[in-house]
């Protein structure tokens, strides 16, 4: 049985679509954390258990069964990670799949990226065959920021740098290849990314264009931005976990465009462009 971990979430969700079309629905099943929100995937006969990182013995009842395990990525903390390929170690699984991210590296200037290092090494430690997906930047972050930036029509936000911003749907494809062609994708994998650089002038330049009204990008000091964030209620830790993102950027960490991902999925990987187009409102 595979096993999605994270079913009811944006790129849990893509992949378990993604699979059925692959093998039968009673070979699959999920680990949820609410049960009730992933009611329509029992109806199609996909087990549906509960599981929870922060609860071993919920997870060991979800991962029974399991011959492949996708831990679907929560937050930057790799330890709840250990705790789901240690589980899946034990439940028998043959092979743990994880989302990990295009600038996985210790020494990163972004917490999230050195927390997907760390559980790359936990995979490598654990002696299970496995593979860890580097996807990349999720091309959601900028959608959501336009979208932040309609009402006033500026987009304003730290320095930054370029970003291979890649799809979700691309993303899904190729974790639910990777589940369903053994060998095909093992070990740690090169950047699956999207197919151009773009830093937020160029985002907020594709958005003026596809919506007709004029999106201006500001830069501001990261202190700043940091200050106005924190006074709109936003959480400290989120606050400096996005600041990160922005050093990160200007280090030139997420500068990284690679073929891999639509020699892996048969297609061009799809544009910002496409992405802004279908996602922003009209």
């Amino acid at each position: 049985m595979i096993i999605v971990t994270g079913a009811t979430g944006r790129l849990g969700r893509a992949v378990v679509d993604r699979l059925t079309e692959r093998v039968p629905a009673a070979q699959l099943g999920v680990s949820v954390r609410d049960p009730d929100k992933a009611a329509d995937l029992a109806a199609q006969g996909i087990r549906v258990r509960r599981g929870d990182f922060d609860d071993p013995d919920s997870l060991a009842y979800a991962f029974e069964g399991a011959r492949q395990v996708l831990v679907v990525s929560g937050p930057a903390d790799p330890a709840p990670h250990r705790v789901a390929i240690d589980t899946a170690k034990t439940a028998g699984a043959e092979r743990v799949l994880y989302t990990s991210h295009q600038a996985a590296n210790p020494d990163s200037l972004f917490i999230a990226t050195r927390g997907h290092a760390a559980t790359e090494q936990d995979l490598l430690n654990s002696g299970v065959p496995f593979t860890a997906l580097r996807n990349g930047f999720y091309a959601s972050t900028p959608v959501f920021l336009v979208r932040s930036a309609l009402e006033t029509g500026e987009l304003i936000l730290p320095e930054d740098g370029p970003f291979s911003w890649t799809a979700h749907r691309d993303l899904a494809d190729a974790a639910a290849i990777a589940l369903t062609e053994p060998g095909r994708v093992d070990g740690i994998t090169p950047p699956l990314t999207g197919p151009e650089l773009f830093d937020y002038a160029d985002v907020a330049a594709i958005a003026s264009d596809l919506l007709g009204r004029k999106i201006t990008r500001i830069t501001v000091p990261d202190e700043q931005w940091r200050q106005v964030a924190l006074g709109r209620g936003l959480p400290e830790f989120l606050v400096d976990l996005t600041l990160g993102i922005f050093a990160a950027a200007r280090r030139g960490e997420f500068a990284v465009v690679d073929p891999a991902l639509p020699a892996l999925i048969g297609r061009p990987a799809t544009t910002l462009r496409e992405v802004l187009a279908a996602e922003l409102p009209t």
